[in-house]
Order: structure tokens, then C-alpha cells, then sequence
């Protein structure tokens, strides 16, 4: 078996890795390179990069193509750029725009990695003779009892398994993560000793597509006519204020609600507590008001151990990518759906955003979220 765990000696396995034209996907090229890997680069157009070659801290559009393209040069690999600006717009930015008119809160680098990156850069991958696909993800892979598992980066700081929790048993199979054993500063060094220009770049941002940073301006523009004003309500039916559209708001967002500082009748102060697409409402309370125990999933994607109908698994899972983990019990239901039930109440718990579930280190897979209940 080579480093891969593949059995073929490096020269005779091919392995394409996908260059973003940061410094983690160009280190992954360049170890693989150096270990003697048959190595294609491979850098995807994802939208227009006209809004994003003067603008630091983006991906795969202008400056970042030029410097995937600069790296393989370096280390002497081919390169090829696809456009896949398309299937991009498709997936990701439409679906971003329509689950903010939804009252939900997207996480694209989810769906990007779900459909563009792991379902058609993988499927090109294999047809270009492809052995493995690998990426800069800070994850680890690691081999079980039943096959390969996904397992936190040992770098918490950088560990990037809660944007993966999409990938399938099928595509775990052919993708490698160089990466997930090491923190972000022996990344820079390694880029350092490999003579990449990118060795000191900074980090893109989490929401490549947004050009001046407002998520709101560009979904007005996709969908004209769909954000419309309506009431911020408080639980009581009190009316205490007009919104501009419920695409301003989060649930549990405390800043910004467009009320003047009116606090609660406690003089406590109020949060968003849930979002009424269909009435265009805000609704909103004391922090109290946000507590939840239960939360309703689809789309389940569970790569664990086997479960039968109706048996419960102690796990912890994390509801949004930049909290801690939190103690759960989760069921599986019919239809890739899911209920978890928290140990203790979670406040802030968002419909769109992610819940990821997780042994230990290792990733079991996960969902979106799609409502909450109380108990």
C-alpha cells in the first residue's frame, strides 16, 4: 500500500487535486507531487470572476485561477481550469437566494462541496483516470472496522468536518485529505520550503460569490421582487416595528432588529425567535423564548454505524460551524430524516443551517434543520 492507502506504487497512481489557488490545495499538490504521485491540478470556475479578481480573500475566480496555475508550474504538474460556472449559479447561488426568501440561513460552502466539488469534480476525476481526488481540507480519513471514516483535522482550530457532512460512504472511498494531521502553520512552512508564492495568502472567505459582503443585496438582485417588508411581531402579538425583508434576520440574532433598543417587558432584551416566511413576519422574544431540546432534520446523510428503526445513539452534535459540540441523543426516520434531542436546551437554533453529528472525532454524517421544538 502506498501513503494513499492504495496498492500501487506513487508513479503509477494518478491523483487529481483540486487547486482553489489557496495555500492549503497547493501544499496538498506539492507534498503529493514530492511523494512522486502522477498529480493533476485542477481549478474550477465557479462564477464570475470579473466581480472577484480585484478583491483579496476569494476563490476560484481571477487571481486565484492565475496563482493554482502559477503552483503547477512550480512543481511541475499539468493543470487544467473547467468552468463550472453554471452548474455553480445552479446549485449553490440560486439555492442560497431561495432559502433566505424561506426564512432559512444557508451555509453554500455545504452545497458547493456537495454538488460541485464531491458530485461532478469527482465524477470528472474518474474519467480522467483518476486513482483519488484529494483536497486542503482540514479532515482526516481514516480506515474502520466497516470501511473509511471521517474524522475531525487534529488542528481544532482549522478542523473543517462540519462543511463535509454531506460526503457519501461512495465518495469517502475516493477522496484523500493530505492535510488533516497538520495545524495551518506547518501548512505555511511546508509552502515556504516548496517555494509557493502563495505561502503568506490569506484565507477566503467563507461566501466567495458575495462581492462587497451583503448577502442581502445580492439575493434582492437574484430575486427581484421576492424581499418584501412586512411586521417585527413580539410573542405577545404586539407589533413593534417594519423590516425591509426577513432576509436581514437569523434566529437569534439580537443586533440590528430595527426597533429602536425596545426590550421586553422585563427590560430584558429581545431576540429574533423564529421567521415567518409566509406572513413575512419577525417575531420576536427573550432569550428564554429561543430554548430548544428537539431538532427535526432532512436530508440525512449518515455514514455511522448501523442503526435499527427507533434505536436512539448518544452522540454530540454541532448546530452551527463555529459552536461547540453539544450532547444529544439522535434517532433515525423514514425519508433521510432525523430528530435529535439536546441534553440540554440550545438557544439560537437556525432552520437552514447544519446539524452535524459526531462520536468522539469522528464525523457520523448529518443534516439540515428544519424546525425546533421545545421539548
Amino acid at each position: 500500500m502506498n501513503s494513499l492507502g492504495l496498492p500501487k506504487p506513487p508513479h503509477e497512481t494518478r491523483v487529481v487535486v483540486a487547486m482553489s489557488g489557496g495555500v492549503d490545495s497547493s501544499v496538498t499538490a506539492a507534498l503529493l507531487r514530492e511523494e512522486g504521485y502522477d498529480v493533476v491540478g485542477i481549478t474550477l470556475q465557479l462564477y464570475d470572476h470579473g466581480l472577484a479578481v480585484q478583491r483579496p480573500g476569494t476563490c476560484c475566480a481571477g487571481q486565484d485561477i492565475y496563482d493554482a496555475r502559477q503552483v503547477a508550474d512550480r512543481i511541475g504538474i499539468p493543470h487544467y481550469v473547467l468552468d463550472y460556472e453554471s452548474r455553480f449559479g445552479q446549485e449553490v447561488i440560486e439555492d442560497f437566494a431561495d432559502t433566505y426568501l424561506r426564512g432559512e440561513t444557508p451555509i453554500p460552502c455545504v452545497r458547493c462541496n456537495q454538488t460541485v466539488k464531491f458530485r461532478d469534480l469527482l465524477s470528472t476525476a474518474r474519467d480522467l483516470g483518476a486513482d483519488a481526488l484529494a483536497t486542503g481540507h482540514y479532515v482526516r480519513r481514516a480506515m474502520g472496522a466497516d470501511g473509511p471514516e471521517l474524522h475531525r483535522g487534529a488542528d481544532p482550530g482549522r478542523d473543517q468536518s462540519y462543511f463535509l457532512f454531506a460526503t457519501t460512504r461512495e465518495q469517502l472511498d475516493f477522496l484523500r485529505f493530505p492535510l488533516g494531521g497538520l495545524p495551518k502553520s506547518a501548512t505555511r512552512a511546508l509552502a515556504e520550503r516548496f517555494g509557493l508564492a502563495v505561502a503568506d495568502k490569506p484565507d477566503s472567505q467563507d461566501i466567495c460569490f458575495v462581492p462587497a459582503g451583503s448577502y442581502a443585496d445580492l439575493v434582492a438582485k437574484l430575486r427581484p421582487g421576492g424581499v418584501e417588508p412586512g411586521d417585527i411581531v413580539h410573542l405577545d402579538g404586539r407589533v413593534l416595528g417594519r423590516h425591509d425583508g426577513i432576509i436581514h434576520y437569523t434566529v437569534g440574532q439580537r443586533k440590528g432588529l430595527g426597533i429602536g433598543g425596545q426590550k421586553g417587558d422585563g427590560g430584558e432584551p429581545l431576540y429574533v425567535i423564529r421567521l415567518d416566511a409566509a406572513t413575512r413576519r419577525v417575531i420576536v422574544g427573550p432569550r428564554d423564548a429561543l430554548g430548544r431540546r428537539r431538532v427535526l432534520v432532512r436530508g440525512m446523510n449518515w455514514i455511522g454505524p448501523a442503526l435499527a428503526d427507533g434505536q436512539g445513539l448518544a452522540v454530540s452534535v454541532k448546530l452551527r460551524s463555529a459552536q461547540p459540540a453539544a450532547d444529544a441523543v439522535i434517532g433515525l426516520g423514514p425519508g433521510r430524516t432525523a430528530e435529535v434531542v439536546l441534553d440540554q436546551p440550545h438557544y439560537g437554533i437556525a432552520p437552514g443551517q447544519a446539524c452535524v453529528v459526531y462520536a468522539g472525532d469522528r464525523m457520523l454524517g448529518g443534516g439540515w434543520i428544519t424546525g425546533t421544538q421545545a421539548e
